[in-house]
C-alpha cells in the first residue's frame, strides 16, 4: 500500500533560483492564445508551470483511448520558452464515462447516500477500478514524459481529502483492523466495547462509524472515540495508497524526478505526518481566512516544513488576488501579496507559485484570481504586482535555496489529539485544538521566536522549550524524551487537556495529567467546563488575565503556583504551575487563557533561554529566520500593519532587497506591508 520511505528530509527539484509560476490550464483557452500567454509569463518573470491537474477526460477520454497530443504540444511550448513544468497526474476528479461504467467509484458519504457523477475529489480511495485506471494514468505519463527537457517535477492528484462509507471502504476497514489490532479481543479492549453491549465476535459484524451506525449531530459526535479515531486514522492510509500507488508506477519509468502532491496547512481529515516519508517534497496550497492573523498561514507554513525534518517546502499555491470559494471574497490590498509571498519565503518555501495563471471563463472559479484576467492585460494592478515580485524573487537568485531555520522551539503539532479531543463527549466542545496551537503558537512568534511545528515522534534534542498545547493523546515514549529535555535544562510546557488519554482514547488509570504527571509535578481530579461568557480571573504576579472554557482544579505534587485563580470555590488553587525537573522545568496551564496571559507565560520560558527577539516589542514586525547552505544567517522582517515601523538595527546588515547598508543601533524603518532580508556584515 506504501512505497519505499525515501527520508524525511526532503528532496527539492534543482534549480537556480526559486521557482516562480503557478497553475496553467491552457486545455480550457485556443491555442491561439498560449502565445500570448508566455509572452506575459515573461514579462512577470515566471519560469514554471503546473499543468494538467484536471486533464484525465482529455487525456483518457475512453477506458481504452489515450490521447496525449495537447499535453505534447502544452510541453513542447514550454520548453521552447525555457520553462519548468510540474506535470500532474490528473487523477483529482474522475472522467464521466468512469463514473458511469464503474459507478462503484462513486462516493458514499457520512449519512449512507451514493452520490452520482459530479464535482471534483469525487473518487472512492478504496475502489479496485479507481486505484488501477488512476495508477494506469499515472504510469502512461510517466513513460511518455519521463525525460522531458522541461519536467521539473511530478504532481499526484490534488489536494486530496474528503471520506467515504461505501461497502468497498468497510471491508478494506476490516482489514486495516485486522492488521493494526491483530487479534479482536485486543481490538475490543482498545475500544472499551464492554460498554454498551458493543462486544465484536466476528470481523464481519464491525461498521464504519457515521450517521447510520455510532454517530448523531454530525461527524463530530460519536458513542465510541476509539472507533472513530481509527475510521480517520484509516481514510488517511487510504488516501496514502492512492499517492504511494501513482508514485510507483511513476518510478517504473522515472527514478528520479520529485514527486509531491499539494497538501493543505493543517487540514483535519489528514494526518499529513503519515504521509511525510513519502513525499519528496512537501508543497501546499495557502488560502486563509479573510480574517486570519498573519500567524496563522505561518503556523501552517512552519507545520508543512516539519514534514520533512525541516527541509524546505513549495508553496505551491496562492491566489494573486482574490478566492472565489467563500461566500464572500475580499480582495488582497496593495502589498498584501507580496508580504505573504516573502512571509512563505521566510518560513522556508523555495518556490512561490499561484492559482491561477489565466483565469478560467466559466464554471465555479471564473471569479477566482488569476495573474492574467479574462481580457488578458498586462497593465492591470495585479499584474504588475506579481511582475515586481517576479524581479525581486530573480534579485535574491539561489541564495535561499535549501537554507533551514535555526529553530530552538519546538511546537508538538499531533493530528490523533486534534481528532480525540474534538470527537471527545466531555469536558467541552467548545475547546478547539487548532485555535489553541495557535494561540501558543502566535505568542511564541510574536516574542521573536523561530518555531519548529513537529510530529510527538520528533527528536528532541536540537531544542531548548517544547510547547505542547493541548496533546490530548500520549504514546510511546514521548514522556520519557520530555524527561531528558528538562533534565538536561529544557523547558517543557503543557496545557489543560493534555495528557488524558492513550492512543486509543482510553482514559490512564491513574491520576492525570497521566504519564506525564510526575515531570509536571501536579494532580489534576476536577475539572470544570462553563460557557463562553463565563470568564473566570486569573492573578499572575503583578498582572490579571481572563480565563474561559476550561479550569482545571490543580494539586502541586512538588510544582510551584505561577498563577492562581481568582472566583468560584477553588479561587486561590493554582491555574499556572512551574515544576523544576532536574536543571529544566515543566510548566503547565491549566485553563484557557487569554492572549496576553499565554504571552506572559510563553515570554517566561523563552526568556529563560535567551529566545525573545529584539523586536518583541513590535507584535506587528514578524521576524523569522533562515540559514543558508553556506552558513549565512538572514533575518526576515515583515511588518503586517497598514503603519510604517521604526526599528532599530540588531546588528550591522545589508537589506538584500533595496542594497542599503544597517550599522548596528541605526534606525531602520519599514513600509507598510514592508518587507526587509537582512544578511549580517
Amino acid at each position: 500500500m506504501t512505497a519505499p520511505d525515501t527520508g524525511n528530509d526532503g528532496r527539492l527539484p534543482r534549480t537556480g533560483k526559486i521557482p516562480y509560476g503557478g497553475d496553467y490550464n491552457p486545455e480550457q483557452w485556443p491555442e491561439r492564445v498560449w502565445d500570448d500567454d508566455h509572452r506575459l509569463f515573461s514579462r512577470a518573470g515566471m519560469d514554471t508551470l503546473t499543468v494538467g491537474v484536471f486533464s484525465w477526460s482529455l487525456t483518457q477520454p475512453a477506458e481504452d483511448a489515450y490521447d496525449f497530443g495537447l499535453l505534447d504540444r502544452v510541453l513542447a511550448r514550454a520548453a521552447r520558452a525555457g520553462r519548468h513544468i510540474v506535470l500532474a497526474t490528473g487523477t483529482a476528479a474522475v472522467p464521466p464515462w468512469l463514473a458511469k461504467r464503474y459507478p462503484e467509484v462513486n462516493r458514499t458519504d457520512f449519512e449512507g447516500r451514493r452520490h452520482r457523477y459530479g464535482q471534483r475529489h469525487n473518487f472512492c480511495p478504496t475502489a479496485p477500478a479507481y486505484r488501477r485506471l488512476a495508477t494506469a494514468m499515472a504510469g502512461r505519463l510517466a513513460e511518455r514524459y519521463a525525460g522531458h527537457e522541461a519536467l521539473l517535477a511530478w504532481h499526484i492528484n490534488n489536494e486530496y481529502g474528503g471520506v467515504c462509507h461505501c461497502d468497498l471502504c468497510a471491508e478494506a476497514f476490516r482489514g486495516w483492523l485486522r492488521e493494526r489490532h491483530g487479534t479482536l479481543d485486543a481490538l475490543n479492549d482498545a475500544w472499551w466495547t464492554a460498554f454498551w453491549s458493543h462486544r465484536y465476535t466476528d470481523w464481519d459484524q464491525i461498521e464504519p462509524p457515521s450517521a447510520l451506525t455510532e454517530h448523531w449531530r454530525g461527524p463530530d459526535h460519536t458513542a465510541f472515540q476509539g472507533i472513530t479515531l481509527d475510521y480517520q486514522r484509516f481514510m488517511t492510509d487510504a488516501l496514502l495508497g492512492c499517492f504511494t500507488a501513482e508514485k510507483e508506477a511513476i518510478r517504473v519509468h522515472d527514478p528520479d524526478t520529485p514527486v509531491t502532491t499539494n497538501l493543505m496547512g493543517a487540514y483535519r481529515p489528514l494526518d499529513y505526518h503519515r504521509w511525510a516519508p513519502h513525499l519528496d517534497f512537501a508543497s501546499w496550497d495557502n488560502y486563509p481566512p479573510p480574517d486570519a492573523p498573519p500567524t496563522r498561514p505561518a503556523l501552517a507554513h512552519d507545520l508543512i516544513r516539519g514534514l520533512k525534518d525541516g527541509a524546505p517546502f513549495w508553496l505551491m499555491e496562492q491566489t494573486p488576488s482574490t478566492t472565489a470559494c467563500r461566500d464572500v471574497n475580499p480582495l488582497r490590498r496593495p502589498g498584501e501579496l507580496r508580504l505573504a509571498t516573502w512571509q512563505a519565503v521566510a518560513h522556508g518555501a523555495d518556490a512561490a507559485l499561484y492559482f491561477q495563471l489565466r483565469a478560467s471563463l466559466g464554471a465555479c472559479e471564473k471569479y477566482h484570481g488569476a495573474v492574467i484576467g479574462h481580457a488578458g492585460r498586462a497593465d492591470t494592478r495585479v499584474f504588475r504586482e506579481v511582475a515586481a515580485l517576479g524581479e525581486e524573487l530573480a534579485q535574491l537568485g539561489d541564495l535561499t535555496l535549501g537554507a533551514r531555520t535555526p529553530a530552538r522551539t519546538a511546537l508538538l503539532f499531533d493530528w490523533d489529539s486534534w481528532w480525540a479531543l474534538e470527537i471527545s463527549d466531555g469536558p467541552s466542545r467548545l475547546v478547539r485544538y487548532p485555535d489553541v496551537v495557535h494561540t501558543y503558537y502566535r505568542a511564541a512568534r510574536e516574542a521573536g521566536a523561530d518555531v519548529d511545528v513537529v510530529p510527538v515522534t520528533a527528536d528532541l534534542t536540537r531544542y531548548d522549550v517544547v510547547l505542547a498545547p493541548v496533546l490530548h493523546l500520549i504514546r510511546g515514549d514521548l514522556p520519557t524524551r520530555l524527561e531528558e529535555l528538562t533534565r538536561r535544562g529544557g523547558t517543557f510546557l503543557a496545557t489543560f487537556l493534555t495528557a488524558r488519554c492513550d492512543e486509543h482514547d482510553r482514559a490512564f488509570p491513574t491520576d492525570v495529567p497521566g504519564p506525564l504527571a510526575g515531570l509536571l509535578g501536579i494532580r489534576v481530579d476536577e475539572w470544570d467546563a462553563r460557557p463562553q461568557d463565563v470568564i473566570q480571573p486569573v492573578r499572575m504576579g503583578e498582572s490579571c488575565h481572563d480565563a474561559r472554557l476550561v479550569f482545571e482544579i490543580v494539586q502541586p505534587r512538588g510544582a510551584e503556583p505561577i498563577a492562581t485563580y481568582g472566583a468560584d470555590f477553588y479561587a486561590g488553587t493554582p491555574a499556572v504551575t512551574r515544576n523544576r525537573f532536574g536543571d529544566g522545568e515543566a510548566w503547565y496551564v491549566a485553563t484557557a487563557l487569554d492572549p496576553s496571559g499565554v504571552d506572559d507565560v510563553v515570554r517566561r520560558v523563552l526568556d529563560r533561554h535567551g529566545l525573545v527577539g529584539p523586536y518583541a516589542h513590535l507584535p506587528a514586525v514578524e521576524t523569522a529566520g533562515r540559514v543558508t547552505p553556506a552558513g549565512e544567517h538572514l533575518l526576515f522582517l515583515l511588518n503586517h500593519a497598514p503603519a510604517p515601523a521604526h526599528l532599530t538595527a540588531h546588528t550591522a546588515a545589508t537589506d538584500l532587497l533595496t542594497g542599503k547598508r544597517y550599522a548596528r543601533g541605526e534606525p531602520l524603518a519599514l513600509d507598510p506591508l514592508g518587507v526587509a532580508v537582512l544578511r549580517p556584515r
